[in-house]
């Protein structure tokens, strides 16, 4: 397969028609003409010139080759900050979703299955089956915080699982650095039924009156807070209902509201697209797209994907997570991971990020005050890499980790 060429030195001159309607609605109700403005946004078309390193363009959603895209950038065909400015165009400006074919190594994908099949069998015997989000109870095997589980029931997959550059090189690319990884393993049963068309987390999980208060340019803003991306953990056929989309839908400002009423529910249905997926093969999209997890028509596939969330250093996490407890625990997997031959940095950068928390404050500026040579003290993720590159063993970074949590107390 051939590289993409590396794109023009000049800047692309994008489109900027996705955002037409004014920003004059508050609470009233939804017209035909919000209905037609609505339809209009969501019949644009990708256009394949708009992203070189795209191998192809498929149902408006732009299409790339881990390896083509990899090689690109580690060849020196194209920069990183180049690359991340394409994918963040995408989602931003262009249809809102785009996927990497082979993101991730089918070995580690099938292992980290198995890990999640232990984890899903162990809390059924417990609890029972679990509600899901937006789809029926008992649809799905659904873990919650597997992220922090999977660490926790096989360490050694989980660091190859997240020592991944392009799931880091997405995240930045849209989030910036200091972001926070979550994740939820979601397995639907065959003859599982769609979920309802809808925005994701924040203001998608809120009420539509308490979305409504907030003002319309931060329900805008809102969607740069969170990077919504899945792993298939086994192929996807379209007749086991892989991810419905429809690009473009996030360019309507009035989304947050609009998804719950049947007449933007129809334009969806009527407009929504599918990609079929293979395994290993991850799925990113802005928050704010119109979407739903399709039916299961299958007699026997149980669809499985690790839905992981990224939320911005900024934003607050859906899920709590206890970064200190998981560094502790992983530390000699990580560093073992870290130090050996084959461990490319980037892989080793994108470890460190999805673990560690990157992001300084809130803090106790008496007690962890900045230092004379900056504004931010250091934090979780700056006490990590100066212990790998010190070469500390797991009970020094402890006491670090102890000392930096003490600090930041009030």
């Amino acid at each position: 397969m051939t590289v993409a060429p590396a794109p023009p030195t000049r800047a692309f001159q994008y489109p900027t028609e996705g955002r037409v309607q004014p920003l004059s609605r508050t609470r009233r109700p939804f017209t035909t003409e919000d209905i037609e403005r609505f339809q209009d946004i969501c019949s644009q078309q990708t256009r394949k010139e708009d992203y070189p390193l795209a191998s192809a363009v498929d149902n408006n959603a732009v299409i790339y080759d881990a390896a083509v895209l990899r090689k690109a950038i580690l060849g020196g065909q194209v920069t990183r900050d180049a690359a991340m400015a394409e994918l963040q165009y995408c989602l931003l400006q262009g249809p809102g979703v785009y996927a990497i074919k082979g993101c991730c190594d089918l070995a580690i994908v099938d292992r980290a299955s198995e890990a999640f099949r232990v984890i899903l069998k162990r809390e059924a015997a417990e609890s029972g089956p679990r509600g899901d989000h937006f789809a029926p109870a008992g649809n799905n095997g659904r873990i919650w915080n597997s992220f922090q589980k999977h660490s926790e029931q096989d360490p050694e997959n989980f660091v190859s699982y997240y020592a991944n550059d392009l799931l880091a090189l997405a995240s930045e690319s849209w989030l910036g650095p200091g972001y926070q990884v979550t994740a939820q393993t979601n397995i639907v049963n065959p003859g599982g039924r769609a979920q309802e068309p809808h925005r994701d987390y924040h203001l998608g999980f809120q009420d539509e009156d308490t979305a409504a208060r907030f003002p319309i340019v931060s329900q805008i803003a809102s969607q740069l807070l969170t990077l919504q991306l899945a792993v298939a953990h086994t192929d996807m056929p379209l007749e086991s209902g892989p991810t419905q989309l429809l690009p473009f839908s996030q360019h309507f400002d009035y989304g947050f509201q609009a998804y719950r009423h049947k007449e933007f529910a129809d334009v969806f249905h009527a407009n929504m697209v599918q990609l079929a997926l293979d395994k290993g093969d991850a799925l990113f999209f802005n928050p704010a797209l119109f979407h739903a997890a399709g039916d299961n028509n299958t007699r026997d596939l149980y669809r499985s994907a690790n839905l992981i969330q990224v939320s911005a250093a900024w934003g607050k996490c859906m899920e709590s997570v206890d970064r200190e407890s998981m560094l502790k625990q992983l530390w000699p997997y990580m560093t073992a991971y870290a130090k050996g031959e084959s461990a490319e940095q980037s892989n080793v950068d994108a470890l460190f990020a999805a673990v560690a928390d990157g992001y300084s404050f809130p803090t106790n500026l008496d007690k962890d005050p900045p230092p004379p040579s900056g504004h931010c003290p250091p934090n979780q993720l700056d006490i990590a890499r100066s212990a790998l590159s010190k070469n500390q063993d797991q009970a020094t970074l402890s006491t670090l980790l102890d000392e930096y949590a003490q600090k930041r107390l009030p």
